[in-house]
């Protein structure tokens, strides 16, 4: 091979490569509506202690839920898949949110929102997570959409049944 050659190849894997880094964006999004108020639905949430006796999804493993700490949580997306996720809480709004993220720069990035809203009869409770990177362009997200449908389900039982 010629270098104009492998100049060639070097270029347009790198271009695809950056293809890949700016096209790979997707996103999950579940709400749910509990009757408790923000307060009573945030000192759930944050109860990271109690996740044993209600939350099916996510355990703290390492660390407190404080700003600009770093977290691990076992995430459990199904029976047969479960995995420690390492990540960084960016904003804590007591009563209104709690945003974390983390991943592999490049290749894949994690934006998770706990969002408390009051509304009418309650608190409508957003979890949003936003990911980018490479990738994302091979994975479906549809089973961590379900797992934190599943979360929020077992968050509104858990409120709920303690009022």
């Amino acid at each position: 091979m010629t270098t104009k050659w492998i100049i060639g190849i070097v270029l347009a894997v790198l271009i695809i490569l950056i293809i890949l880094v700016f096209t790979g964006k997707k996103s999950v999004h579940h709400e749910i509506t509990i009757n408790a108020s923000p307060e009573q639905v945030w000192n759930v949430l944050t109860d990271t202690d109690s996740y044993d006796e209600w939350n099916p999804v996510m355990k703290l493993l390492k660390g407190n839920i404080k700003e600009g700490n770093q977290v691990t949580y076992q995430f459990t997306q199904d029976e047969n898949n479960q995995s420690e996720i390492p990540s960084k809480v960016k904003q804590v709004i007591p009563n209104k949110l709690l945003n974390q993220g983390g991943g592999m720069p490049l290749v894949l990035t994690f934006d998770h929102k706990y969002i408390l809203e009051s509304v009418d009869r309650g608190t409508r409770i957003v979890i949003h997570e936003d990911y980018k990177g490479i990738g994302v362009n091979f994975w479906n997200p549809k089973p961590v959409e379900l797992a934190y449908a599943k979360l929020n389900k077992a968050l509104k039982q858990r409120v709920e049944s303690l009022n």
